[in-house]
């Protein structure tokens, strides 16, 4: 009864798969959450029994939709960490070469057809992705609808298996043995790097929402009698403001040069450390004094200068001139959805949405001399969106031989590379393009989600021979391509990279584009230094692994 209704309305089962499957990976055991593109993917293996399908094109339109929209939210990051991000781009790097590697072998050892092949790189690598670029380009091979349809189950079902012990092995990997690999402590670790960037301590996120990293405080002049007002911010190294100065029940406006007198009522702003720090030269604290609000107006504003790329945020103030700074405060940087923590060695990217915090004409002044202003738009613009997605299947329908391989990148590949193209045209000319970043994430989820039912539907009768065929070789593969790059990374990143340690395990997590190993290290660490290294090569990893689907397959049936 249920499998008939399934088989009659197929728009049934796309969303009992949603709805069950994303309500499966909300539950957490420890650090390990499936997420719900794996329950989505499950339950339509268990309802694809029933034999209910969903028309191809619905599948291939939400595929197309769901890598646009990766590549434009991807593309700025994505140019502006190649060059200056070279050391993370190197574990990147390592990551592709070594997975590559291990594919061919395990095609070669374990007689992989060139489905399975490539589902153990999607499920290995969480790259759900990569079963929509080799779906594609095993569909483009000129099999028979039987074989391609065969070898396309094969890709889903590898990738189920292969996802869980990949997932709860990078998690395990980045979060608890590669700190016992590099003998150290890494909460105490992450609380030095975060003192070294300039942090105030290691405060988790709670702590720090208590004490923020920006304050105004009131003061009753005594011991700063006679300092002008230039003098206080410079000496403080324009890390905080004298808002506002009241002398005998009247408003003095606020000129540099302008000498604080005994008694005066001063609102000082800024941040906390550099307030707390100048509260002994001033005088008493006066609480509840009705000043007003001190920080009033956020912006949230994207970065677009050159020159400022690479620069620490004390940088970026230093260089600047104090009456171009003045009362302007970076409160977060948000960079690829990701809050990475604004503080004063906190390296800025290109395309970094900065948080700018102060005095409405401050920020305004502030956010012409760095990029522009975000809007908060809730309007798309479709014609931008529907040219993007047509250049990018045109750009699919390219391809050629390299070496007796044939490779073609397929809807799937060109509508990435369109939308890293035309998101980056969208982060230098901001009046065309608009795709608000809730938007996008709709069309990331579920075109994604929608793809992944639609394909998991198609694939349940197979899944259990692919399942009895292999055995428990796909886990023990799945787990190998996490933990050959995963030490990889992790030596080079270490012994010749330099790099700190918070950050270098945040970059393997990001290398594997694994959300949930990134949560378990914040966790663990107790700030959010991993991120720094995650954002970047999350940023490479989340565009290069979904091209080496047509790779695999190509290389995959060469070597078969």
């Amino acid at each position: 009864m249920i499998g008939e209704l399934l088989k009659s309305q197929p728009e049934i089962a796309l969303f009992a798969c949603l709805a069950i499957g994303y309500f499966i990976g909300s539950f957490r055991i420890g650090p390990i959450q499936l997420g719900g593109v794996c329950g989505t993917l499950i339950v339509a293996l268990v309802l694809g029994q029933s034999g209910a399908r969903i028309a191809p094109d619905l599948k291939n339109i939400a595929f197309a939709l769901f890598i646009f929209a990766l590549g434009f939210t991807g593309g700025p990051q994505f140019f502006a960490n190649i060059g200056r991000g070279w050391r993370y781009g190197v574990l990147s790097l390592i990551e592709i070469v070594s997975v590559l590697a291990l594919i061919m072998i395990a095609v070669s050892v374990m007689r992989l057809d060139i489905g399975t092949a490539a589902g153990l790189l999607a499920g290995a690598a969480t790259e759900s992705a990569v079963i929509g670029t080799a779906s594609e380009a095993i569909a483009r091979l000129g099999l028979s609808d039987t074989e391609t349809l065969r070898l396309q189950a094969n890709i889903v079902t590898a990738y189920s298996v292969s996802y869980l012990f990949g997932l709860v092995t990078i998690v395990l990997f980045t979060s608890q043995f590669a700190p016992l690999l590099l003998r150290i402590n890494l909460r105490d670790e992450a609380e030095r790097v975060w003192r070294k960037l300039g942090g105030e301590g290691a405060f988790s996120e709670g702590q720090r929402a208590g004490a923020p990293a920006l304050v105004g405080r009131a003061f009753r002049i005594s011991a700063g009698d006679g300092v002008t007002v230039r003098a206080l911010e410079e000496q403080h190294g324009y890390n905080l403001t004298v808002e506002r100065i009241e002398r005998a029940g009247a408003n003095l406006p606020v000129e540099p040069t302008l000498r604080l007198a005994a008694g005066d009522l001063v609102l000082v702003a800024g941040r906390r450390a550099e307030v707390v720090e100048a509260a002994a030269g001033l005088g008493e604290e006066v609480a509840g004094a009705d000043f007003g609000q001190v920080f009033a107006q956020r912006l949230d504003v994207v970065l677009t200068r050159p020159d400022v790329h690479g620069m620490t945020v004390a940088q970026l103030r230093a260089q600047a001139k104090p009456e171009n700074a003045r009362g302007v405060y970076i409160a977060a940087v948000t960079r690829l959805e990701s809050t990475i923590p604004a503080l004063p060695g906190t390296e800025l990217n290109r395309g970094d949405v900065l948080t700018l915090v102060g005095a409405k004409a401050d920020v305004e002044r502030g956010a012409k001399r760095l990029g522009y202003v975000l809007p908060a738009t809730q309007k798309t613009d479709f014609v931008y969106l529907g040219l993007g997605v047509l250049v990018g299947m045109a750009i699919g329908r390219l391809g050629g031989t390299i070496g007796g391989v044939t490779l073609a990148l397929g809807t799937g590949g060109g509508c990435l590379l369109s939308g890293l193209l035309f998101g980056w045209i969208r982060s230098r000319h901001p009046l065309v393009g608009s795709l608000p970043s809730a938007a996008a994430q709709i069309l990331k989820d579920f075109g994604l989600a929608t793809f992944i039912a639609a394909v998991g539907l198609s694939a349940g009768p197979d899944a259990i021979k692919l399942v009895r065929e292999y055995g428990l070789a796909l886990p023990l593969a799945g787990i190998l391509m996490v933990l050959v790059p995963g030490l990889l990374s992790l030596w080079i990143g270490h012994a010749f990279l330099k790099l700190e340690a918070p950050m270098l395990l945040g970059a393997i997590a990001g290398q594997q584009c694994s959300t949930p190993a990134i949560s378990a290290l914040i966790g663990v660490t107790g700030n959010s230094t991993p991120v720094i290294g995650y954002t970047i090569t999350y940023a490479l990893s989340n565009i290069l692994l979904p091209l080496m689907g047509p790779v695999v397959v190509g290389l995959a049936g060469k070597l078969g």
